[in-house]
């Protein structure tokens, strides 16, 4: 069975440090016709259920614990029954957002995560977020980053939580020790390679420190 990947886009809001903005977040979903693997449950549980269909939906699996990437997860946990993964560091994050209802396992760096043919290697990269997680499958050439490396540049580190020299160690130890031609595919936004965003980040490197 073939293992894809499949995205939505959903829209909503991000709120933080008391401000809100509109945002569209990718949902990223992985694996066969059997089962599948939820990135990011943004916004729209009804419309990432649909998406998968009647596949079993394994793992609801969290970049990050900033509410437009988790606010759809516990709804959709509890329709489908999968477990939801976040790292721990992003528990304060988390309960922002859901306080009376804590993730089912905790993300480890170096972990895998299977489903229907996909095995996600969990990277920790904070710095976007305390607890921010890639995730790297090496059969697929492909990393999801969620906010933590977009098409340009890194993600955002003006706001609570975030520490810019952090996400400028992660990218440069975790993501671009991966081969140049690996699909990464973002959070919000349009999708890149390793290869396309290295000689940008060696610049971003440089300004980090």
């Amino acid at each position: 069975m073939t293992t894809r990947v499949e995205h939505l886009v959903t829209s909503g809001q991000f709120s933080l440090d008391g401000g809100t903005w509109d945002v569209d977040n990718n949902v990223w979903i992985v694996g066969d016709d059997h089962e599948a693997i939820v990135i990011d449950a943004a916004h729209d549980a009804d419309a990432i259920a649909e998406a998968v269909g009647d596949r079993r939906l394994t793992a609801i699996v969290c970049t990050h614990a900033h509410n437009d990437h988790i606010d759809a997860a516990p709804a959709l946990a509890e329709r489908t029954g999968a477990t939801i993964w976040l790292h721990h560091d992003d528990l304060p994050l988390w309960k922002q957002t859901h306080p009376d209802r804590e993730p089912d396992a905790w993300l480890v760096d170096g972990q895998t995560i299977e489903a229907g043919g996909a095995d996600l290697r969990v990277l920790h990269t904070p710095g976007h977020a305390p607890g921010a997680v890639c995730l790297y499958d090496p059969g697929l050439a492909t990393v999801f980053t969620g906010d933590t490396l977009f098409q340009g540049g890194p993600g955002a580190t003006g706001r609570s939580f975030s520490h810019f020299p952090t996400i400028i160690d992660s990218i440069r130890d975790r993501l671009l020790a991966l081969p140049p031609e690996t699909k990464v595919l973002t959070g919000h936004g349009d999708p890149t390679t390793i290869g396309a965003e290295a000689p940008h980040l060696q610049e971003w490197i440089t300004r980090g420190h």
